[in-house]
């Protein structure tokens, strides 16, 4: 991350209750009933003041365990800068100060469209915790060697369990919300909105390809018996957004995380405008790229070495620093309390 940015990536973190409280129009969308009057803060995890989001730490009273919630401004609807919304009769300025011909204001526009995107995990773990404070972060080049040496344990000990993806592929949850489903076992996939976004505001589209077939753990599985299902991600994921958003796929940014939030193949789609967290050299891997590279070298995700960053309170880091790879840092107000 960088600039403190949160990693909202909220719908990879299986391992608890993921609701999203409220709509555009103030509705609940969950049948899971919070309400923020029964939360108490305990510790304000993040504070992204360039991506207008918090993530905090606290308790809902009469609920064991503790929750984390993330509240994030929404984005600018086009479709709302009209005298029906944001120049209605309802929208106030504050004044901040005025001089000449410029004015600097604080604007209140209507509650239905002044609504703030609110997630929350509940029973939030140890994980979940560290997955959304701010803390330093590192870039580690994974060799093949490390990768089956440090990484690959890893995962296999600490990955979130897998459950809610099944829980999609296999019809039992989210049904409501598929844009987009390709049964084919060995190369179908189910397209459904990420939960970082609303549904509706194009400027901020971000969709999630979750593919069928199970054992793809990562980039780092994928070889020439893939690309049928790479392609057919591609393909019909852009057919089906323009289809049903209508936004060509020339206006789509399709790419694999690395590492990824979940250990069970997806592609992301957002809007190509959208600056959507994880976009970022040392993270996103274009699909298109991804595709050529395997064309070139059927096992070139095998025998590449692969850069990503780690926090520092990740258990993953651990594992690195132990070889050697990174180093924690050390603040002198530390180093000095240390002496």
């Amino acid at each position: 991350m960088s600039d403190g940015q949160i990693n909202s990536d909220v719908s990879q973190e299986p391992s608890a209750k993921k609701v999203k409280i409220g709509n555009e129009n103030g509705n609940s969308v969950s049948e899971n009933q919070f309400q923020l009057k029964d939360f108490t803060l305990d510790k304000v995890l993040n504070n992204n003041t360039r991506g207008k989001t918090v993530c905090v730490l606290g308790k809902f009273k009469n609920k064991s365990g503790q929750a984390v919630i993330i509240l994030e401004k929404n984005a600018f609807k086009e479709d709302d800068l009209n005298e029906s919304g944001f120049f209605s009769d309802e929208t106030q300025l504050r004044i901040y100060f005025q001089n000449d011909i410029y004015g600097n204001f604080e604007c209140f526009p209507k509650s239905s469209i002044n609504g703030v995107k609110t997630t929350v995990i509940y029973p939030a773990t140890e994980k979940h915790i560290a997955k959304f404070s701010q803390q330093e972060v590192h870039v580690v080049v994974e060799t093949p060697e490390l990768y089956a040496a440090c990484t690959l344990p890893h995962i296999e000990k600490e990955q979130f369990t897998l459950q809610w993806v099944y829980n999609i592929l296999e019809g039992k949850s989210e049904q409501d919300r598929i844009v987009y489903d390709s049964k084919c076992e060995k190369e179908g996939f189910v397209l459904v909105p990420d939960l970082k976004w609303d549904g509706l505001t194009k400027e901020t589209l971000y969709l999630l390809a979750i593919v069928r077939q199970r054992g793809i753990k990562s980039l780092r599985d994928l070889n020439a018996s893939h690309l049928p299902l790479l392609k057919n991600i591609r393909d019909k994921g852009k057919k089906a957004i323009l289809d049903k958003y209508q936004v060509p796929g020339s206006q789509l940014r399709i790419y694999l995380h690395y590492q990824p939030s979940f250990y069970h193949l997806h592609v992301h789609f957002t809007y190509l405008r959208h600056e959507a967290p994880g976009i970022y050299a040392e993270k996103a891997h274009l699909l298109d790229t991804v595709i050529d590279n395997i064309e070139m070298m059927p096992d070139y995700y095998q025998k590449a070495s692969l850069t990503f960053s780690i926090r520092e309170m990740d258990n993953i880091f651990n594992v690195y620093e132990t070889n050697g790879c990174v180093q924690r840092v050390v603040s002198p107000k530390a180093e000095l309390i240390d002496k």
